[in-house]
């Protein structure tokens, strides 16, 4: 069997690899061996402690036979010379050996206590005591250790599982939370109380709490001034870019000319770009929700682009939505599609869901692995150009129509970004 397949075979289930049960096993195996070890440690004791008092109250009793056999008196019931199931190991000590002996064994099937003395000649002198009594206490000592080993074991589990029960749900809500901040929720808090007091001793659930929080706050602090410098510096710069941009427009005409107008009309596009992040970070924009045949929206925005793409409507239908802001969203997929793409470039309209395709490289992995990330590009070999916020606007504005935006890449090669818009057949009628 291959190395893969030894690992398949022995892999186990996922719960295996819970806390919770791994602390539930852990208890179990230690309280059953434990209770395993010390009941054979009573059992033994007990064991020998009985036995050893058969076999003085056995011994006892072969001196008073003794006795009365050296008298010439008859023997009791117990009591007999070479009888024939006597066991023949206490036999050989007897008659070979000349001494006395106990052994614990069988007689008509119940447990009895042996004891020999030799007698004249090659007889042999034996007494018998029943020990059935002692043989049925010491089996229910070994139920009552079974019993109150089992409720000993349940007892236990049961504590302890409340006991962790209570730790795991603490670091569930702490992984919920993560994930809460890994998508942008940065209000999101754990909120420990042991981590909330700090004369409350803490614990490693309460120290990672209580260093989430931390985090949080700290990435929330940073990317709030991050978000303030973004404004204010697009904000500072309209009034300088309105003054250039007239000035421009007074240069005699010339190449030279329409290079100034072009490099002010891309700062004054991503002073826009970066004024309208700001709006999304800041989340004040206002939406005007309507219901839109979607086929015609989709040929308006590819219009409004100028840009060669085939528009295929599969399946038109009602939606939910703001026309201006899904021509914003669609402009820039087919902006970024003919940027960093290559064509043909494809928009599918099929229900409620506009796909936008090239048949370039794809999307790279980071992107496909976190989303849009401003101001770095679909492409890193230098290229092409850009600003690398017309993915990062679309995916804003499609948060704030309550529509989902993907990004894949075929697998015949390009990059797919697909737009799921609410659909406004399924609304609640007036």
């Amino acid at each position: 069997m291959s190395r893969a397949r030894r690992r398949a075979a022995l892999r186990l289930p996922s719960w295996t690899a819970s806390l919770y049960w791994k602390f539930a096993v852990f208890i179990t195996v230690m309280c059953c061996t434990l209770a395993a070890l010390l009941g054979i440690l009573v059992h033994v004791l007990v064991g020998r402690q009985t036995e050893n008092q058969a076999r003085g109250a056995a011994l006892e009793v072969l001196d008073d036979a003794v006795a009365t056999y050296v008298a010439g008196e008859p023997l009791g019931r117990n009591a007999s010379v070479d009888p024939p199931d006597l066991p023949h190991n206490l036999r050989e000590m007897a008659v070979h050996r000349k001494e006395r002996g106990t052994q614990l064994a069988d007689h008509q099937g119940r447990p009895t206590m042996w004891a020999v003395a030799p007698a004249d000649g090659d007889r042999v002198l034996a007494v018998r005591l029943d020990y059935t009594d002692r043989a049925a206490t010491l089996h229910g000592l070994d139920q009552a250790i079974i019993g109150s080993s089992a409720a000993a074991i349940g007892a236990t589990l049961l504590i302890g599982l409340l006991a962790v029960s209570r730790l795991t749900r603490r670091l569930h809500h702490t992984a919920r939370v993560a994930r809460r901040i890994s998508t942008g929720d940065l209000d999101a808090r754990v909120g420990d109380p042991r981590a909330l007091r700090p004369d409350l001793a803490q614990d490693e659930a309460a120290a990672v709490a209580s260093a989430l929080d931390t985090m949080a706050a700290t990435l929330q602090s940073k990317l709030h001034s991050e978000q303030r410098f973004t404004a204010d510096v697009s904000h500072e710069l309209r009034t300088p870019l309105t003054g250039l941009h007239a000035a421009a427009e007074l240069l005699p005409p010339g190449r030279p000319t329409e290079m100034v107008q072009e490099r002010i009309q891309t700062m004054r596009r991503l002073t826009e770009d970066l004024l309208e992040i700001s709006r999304l970070d800041a989340r004040v924009e206002q939406v005007d929700l309507a219901v839109h045949q979607l086929g015609p929206l989709a040929e308006r925005a590819v219009q409004a682009t100028g840009l060669e793409v085939d528009v295929d409507v599969v399946r038109d239908a009602q939606v939910e939505t703001d026309r201006r802001r899904l021509g914003r969203v669609l402009g820039n997929l087919i902006t970024n599609a003919h940027k960093h793409g290559r064509a043909p470039v494809v928009l599918t309209v099929d229900g409620p869901v506009v796909t936008v395709r090239d048949h370039g490289d794809g999307y790279p992995e980071d992107l496909l692995d976190h989303g849009p990330q401003r101001f770095k590009t679909r492409s890193g070999n230098g290229r092409k150009s850009g600003h690398g916020l017309g993915l990062t606007i679309a995916a804003g504005q499609t948060h704030v129509l309550g529509a989902t935006l993907h990004f894949t890449n075929a697998p015949d090669g390009g990059a797919v970004a697909t737009l799921r818009l609410v659909d406004g057949r399924q609304l609640p009628q007036d």
